[in-house]
C-alpha cells in the first residue's frame, strides 16, 4: 500500500515579508475585540485584568502598546505573548496566515526540532488519510460513529488510525529523507531490543494528535480498539520530546482558548474524547490534561494539573471548573494538581455531573443536565468540606480530628488570609471546634511551596510617575505625531529639562536623528522625523531595549492623544508643556540654589555666595521670561 502526500519542509525566512501581507489590527482582532478610536483602535488588554480599555493598536506603524500593564511590540511579539511561545514558533504561526511558504532548499539544513515538527505533522496527516480513506481504518471509523463523532469532527481533530504493522510509518517518513534517528526523536518510533533497527511506536490504535497552542502537533494519544490488544494499555501516549512536554500541553487549549477567554472559564475534564465530544456539541471551553488521565480504564488517574499547564491557562481565565468521577472526587480534590491551581491563584469549581456520568455521555444525551450543572458548579472549598464531613460523624471527637486534618492542609494552600480566615470560620461551625484551636493547628501545617510569584511582585512594585514625568512623556508623543515640531521645541528646551532619565535620553537621540538625516543640501521643509527613521536609527545605533519600548509607547500615544489634532492646536499643547516643564526645572535649580546659599553662608564663602546670588537673579528674571514668552508665542 502507497500514498501520495504532499510535504513542504519548512525553513525561517526574513520576517518583513510577512508584515507586508497581514494587518496588525486583522491579526489582533482574531484574538480580541477592537474598537476603532480615531486613527487607532482600541481594546482590552488580553494580558492583564481590567476594566476600561488601555490597549492601543497602530495601524499607521503596525505597532500595539498598552498602557495598563506596559506591554508593548509588533505583530510577531502579540503572537509570542499570546500563544506563550517563541520567535521560530510565531514566526510559522503568522507564515500560515499570510500565505507565506517557508520552504528550506536544503533539508539538511532544518533545525531538529523543525524536523521533528514535521515528522508529527507527516504522521497526523498519513493516520487521517489511513483512517477516512483505507478498508484497514474502516473499524475504526465505525468505533467512532458508535462513539458519537461526526464525519466534521473527525476531521476538525484529524483523528487517525495507525495499522497494525510495525513498519508502514517508517517507511512513508524514510522515503520524506527522515533519518532513523530524527523518527525516535519525534517519539514515532521504538529501539528494537535484540537487534539493531527501529519499528513503529504505535500499532492498530486510534489516534488522536496532541497539539500545542498554535495548533501544531506535538504528540499523539494512541486508543486501541475494543477487543484489541491492551497488554501495552487501553491507552498510550507519545514519550516526552523536545516539542512535547505534557506538563506544558492541555488537550484542546489551541482550539478553546478563545471561547475560554470568552466565558472567561476553563471546564476541565479527564478524557480526550470528553474535549471532542464537547466541542461538537458546541460547547467549547472545555479541555483535558493532557496525556495524565487517560490510563488503563480511562478514568484510572486523578487529574493532576501542572505549573506549566497553569501558566498557559492563566493567559485565557483565572476561572477553572472540573468535571470529573463523582466517586473520586474527594481523592482528587486533595492532589497535587488541585494545590498548583490554588497556588496560582485560580479560582476552582467542582462540577457534579448528572447521575455520576462523565462528561462525554452526559452531553451526548443529556446537553441541558451538563449546562445546568456547570452553571451550578460548586467552589471547590465548599465542595470539598461538604465531601470530608460526608463520610465523618462529626460528633465523634476522632471524626473532628480526621476532618481538621484532611481540610487543614487545603486551607494551608490559600494563598488569601482573608479565604483562609473564612474557611476556618467554616470548618469551626461544621464541626464544632473553637476558631482558636483550629488557628493552632493551621499554624502546624505548612503548605508544599512558597509562593515567589507574590513576594517578587511586591519587591517590584513600580514608582509611580509624577506629573512633569508624565508631561515629558506627553511632549515627546506629541513630537513623534508631529515632526515639525521637534526644530521648535528643540530650541526652547534641553534634554535635563526633560523629567525621567528614559525621557531625556530619546529627546537627545530625537535630535541627534534629525541632525544626522539633515543634509545641507536639504530645504528645511524636507527635514522630516518619523518612527520608521528614528527606530531605524536606534537600532543602528545599539540603543537599549528601554528607549525602543518607550519610543512604542509614545507613537501610540500620540496617536490616540492627538489624532484630530490641527498643527495649531499641536504647537498650542507643546507651548503649554514647554512652559510647565521649565518653570519646574528652574524652580528645582532656584531651591538648590539657596540650600547652596546657605551651607555657603555657614563656612563664610563669600566669593561662592556673590556667585550662586547672580544664578539665583538669573533663574528669576528666566522665570519672567517665560511667562511672558509664554503667552506670546501662543498669541502668534
Amino acid at each position: 500500500m502507497s500514498y501520495s502526500l504532499k510535504f513542504v519542509f519548512i525553513s525561517m525566512q526574513p520576517s518583513e515579508e510577512i508584515k507586508s501581507r497581514l494587518d496588525i489590527v486583522d491579526v489582533i482582532r482574531e484574538y480580541i475585540p477592537v474598537k476603532a478610536a480615531g486613527t487607532s483602535f482600541r481594546a482590552l488588554c488580553p494580558f492583564h485584568h481590567e476594566k476600561s480599555p488601555s490597549f492601543m493598536i497602530s495601524p499607521e506603524k503596525q505597532i500595539w502598546h498598552c498602557f495598563g500593564c506596559g506591554r508593548g511590540g509588533d505583530i510577531f511579539s502579540f503572537v509570542m505573548e499570546m500563544e506563550n511561545i517563541d520567535f521560530p514558533e510565531a514566526l510559522r504561526v503568522l507564515a500560515q496566515k499570510a500565505g507565506v511558504k517557508l520552504a528550506r532548499q536544503n533539508p539538511k539544513l532544518a533545525s531538529e526540532r523543525n524536523r521533528i515538527s514535521d515528522i508529527l505533522d507527516l504522521s497526523a496527516r498519513y493516520y487521517y488519510k489511513v483512517l477516512t480513506e483505507t478498508k484497514t481504518g474502516g473499524k475504526a471509523y465505525e468505533y467512532l460513529e458508535g462513539r458519537g463523532l461526526t464525519e466534521e469532527t473527525i476531521e476538525e481533530w484529524q483523528i487517525g488510525f495507525s495499522p497494525d504493522s510495525w513498519e508502514d510509518l517508517l517507511n512513508l517518513l524514510r522515503k520524506k529523507n527522515f533519518r532513523d534517528n530524527e523518527i525516535f526523536l519525534a517519539g514515532m518510533s521504538v529501539k528494537r531490543e535484540r537487534m539493531s533497527g527501529f519499528y513503529n511506536r504505535f500499532r492498530g490504535r486510534v489516534m488522536f494528535p496532541i497539539r500545542d497552542l498554535n495548533g501544531s502537533v506535538v504528540g499523539f494519544t494512541a486508543r486501541v480498539l475494543p477487543g484489541g490488544d491492551e497488554k501495552q494499555g487501553k491507552y498510550i501516549n507519545s514519550p516526552q520530546t523536545m516539542v512535547y512536554d505534557k506538563s506544558k500541553i492541555l488537550f484542546g487549549l489551541d482550539k478553546a482558548k478563545m471561547e475560554i477567554k470568552k466565558e472567561d472559564l476553563a471546564i476541565l475534564v479527564e478524557g480526550q474524547m470528553d474535549v471532542i465530544t464537547a466541542h461538537q456539541h458546541g460547547f467549547k471551553n472545555v479541555i483535558a490534561s493532557s496525556g495524565t488521565a487517560l490510563t488503563a480504564d480511562d478514568k484510572e488517574k486523578p487529574l493532576n494539573l501542572q505549573r506549566g499547564q497553569l501558566n498557559f491557562l492563566k493567559r485565557y481565565t483565572n476561572n477553572i471548573a472540573l468535571a470529573f468521577d463523582m466517586d473520586k472526587a474527594g481523592e482528587m480534590a486533595a492532589e497535587r494538581g488541585m494545590k498548583v491551581a490554588m497556588q496560582a491563584d485560580m479560582n476552582i469549581k467542582i462540577i457534579d455531573v448528572p447521575n455520576g456520568k462523565d462528561p462525554d455521555d452526559c452531553i451526548k444525551n443529556n446537553p441541558e443536565g451538563w449546562e445546568k450543572a456547570v452553571a451550578e458548579a460548586k467552589p471547590m472549598m465548599e465542595y470539598y468540606l461538604e465531601k470530608t464531613l460526608k463520610s465523618l460523624n462529626v460528633d465523634e471527637v476522632e471524626d473532628k480530628r480526621k476532618a481538621a486534618v484532611k481540610f487543614l492542609p487545603l486551607v494551608a494552600e490559600l494563598n488569601s488570609k482573608i479565604e483562609q480566615d473564612f474557611w476556618l470560620k467554616k470548618l469551626s461551625e461544621a464541626i464544632d471546634v473553637k476558631e482558636y484551636a483550629l488557628r493552632e493547628a493551621l499554624a502546624k501545617v505548612r503548605p508544599e511551596r512558597v509562593n515567589a510569584q507574590t513576594e517578587k511582585s511586591a519587591q517590584a512594585r513600580s514608582v509611580p510617575k509624577n506629573r512633569e514625568e508624565k508631561l515629558s512623556e506627553t511632549l515627546l508623543a506629541l513630537i513623534l505625531k508631529f515632526p515639525e515640531l521637534l526644530e521648535f521645541v528643540s530650541s526652547r528646551i534641553q534634554p535635563d529639562q526633560f523629567m525621567g532619565v528614559n525621557n531625556r535620553e530619546l529627546y537627545r537621540n530625537f535630535i541627534i536623528c534629525y541632525n544626522n538625516n539633515t543634509g545641507e543640501e536639504h530645504d528645511n521643509k524636507e527635514r522630516k522625523l518619523n518612527y520608521e527613521n528614528l527606530r531605524a536609527w536606534l537600532e543602528e545605533n545599539k540603543k537599549t531595549p528601554s528607549q525602543f519600548k518607550l519610543l512604542e509607547e509614545l507613537a501610540i500615544m500620540g496617536e490616540r492623544d492627538f489624532y484630530d489634532y490641527e498643527r495649531e492646536q499641536a504647537r498650542t499643547e507643546a507651548i503649554q508643556i514647554l512652559i510647565i516643564l521649565k518653570r519646574n526645572y528652574l524652580g528645582s535649580r532656584m531651591k538648590e540654589i539657596e540650600k547652596l546659599i546657605g551651607q555657603a553662608e555657614s563656612s563664610g564663602e563669600n566669593e561662592i555666595i556673590n556667585e550662586l546670588i547672580k544664578e539665583f537673579k538669573y533663574l528669576t528674571d528666566e522665570l519672567k521670561r517665560i511667562d511672558i514668552n509664554g503667552e506670546e508665542e501662543k498669541n502668534n
